[in-house]
């Protein structure tokens, strides 16, 4: 299978593409210097040259907290640039697979969001996602969603690597009344694949199980053996520009791991 990658310079791509190759795909790597996805000509262009069989769609703009004063340029790469290879896809009879977000969700529930569930984002970075997600059903017939969320890697800045190092801060104080699903890149690549032998459609992509942001900061220290003097707060307490969901726990269908074990993996990892 020739399947082409957007964005695999990014933290999700650097895991996806090697392990793409290790169960015998064919990967273009593309980022925004071989494919500008807000470039309609040039998807199309390129697209119709390689004709892969697959295009996984990593690329995006992922800053949270700035979407909300540069909503423009979140726009013109989540929903423009998403357009643009889905009209691409849609037209060449290629399968795409985009890559989504828990964010889609305004965090109001209590249960573990299905893919039955309605999605209501409460910031702009959700927002274009989601409009991402409709321009994919609209445009390419032959299209997997694949949602995910709290996601960390050892290509790229995220959670775990700030809480390390942080880990000598005389106090550490973290959010505790947002839930959701630490997601490590290697277990989306992983799930991403099993995907392939499923009906089109869209799926939780995101590891097993559910924590706070302090839980996952406690459970990251536990395991490296580190005594932090942790403590709980409130996102009263850590004002940012973007609401967060306060409950975007997502029921994955048994895709990924339980995301304890995925992170004792990752640490493992981290340390050889």
């Amino acid at each position: 299978m020739k399947i082409l990658v957007t964005g695999a310079n990014g933290m999700l791509g650097q895991d996806l593409c090697p392990i793409l190759e290790d169960v015998g795909a064919f990967v273009i790597e593309t980022d925004v210097d071989t494919l500008d996805i807000t470039n309609a000509e040039q998807v199309k262009e390129v697209l119709s040259d390689i004709r892969p069989d697959m295009v996984i769609h990593c690329a995006a703009y992922t800053n949270v907290d700035k979407a909300e004063e540069d909503l423009k340029t979140a726009e013109l790469i989540n929903v423009n640039g998403t357009e643009n290879i889905a009209e691409a896809c849609g037209k060449l009879g290629i399968t795409l697979v985009y890559i989504s977000t828990d964010y889609v969700f305004d965090g109001e529930g209590v249960e573990p969001y299905t893919t039955e569930d309605m999605p209501n984002p409460i910031n702009n970075y959700g927002m274009t996602k989601y409009e991402g997600e409709e321009a994919v059903r609209s445009l390419c017939e032959k299209h997997y969603i694949a949602r995910t969320s709290w996601l960390y890697g050892h290509h790229g800045k995220n959670f775990v690597e700030t809480m390390l190092s942080l880990a000598d801060k005389p106090e550490l104080k973290v959010v505790d009344d947002q839930v959701g699903c630490p997601t490590w890149t290697v277990e989306l690549a992983n799930g991403i694949i099993k995907l392939f032998s499923k009906p089109y459609g869209t799926y939780h992509v995101c590891g097993s199980g559910f924590t706070s942001w302090y839980g996952f900061a406690k459970e990251i220290f536990e395991q490296s053996g580190l005594n932090v003097n942790l403590h709980a707060c409130t996102t009263d307490e850590f004002p940012r520009p973007a609401r967060r969901p306060k409950f975007s726990v997502m029921d994955n269908g048994g895709i990924c791991r339980n995301w304890q074990a995925a992170l004792h993996d990752y640490l493992e990892l981290r340390n050889d």
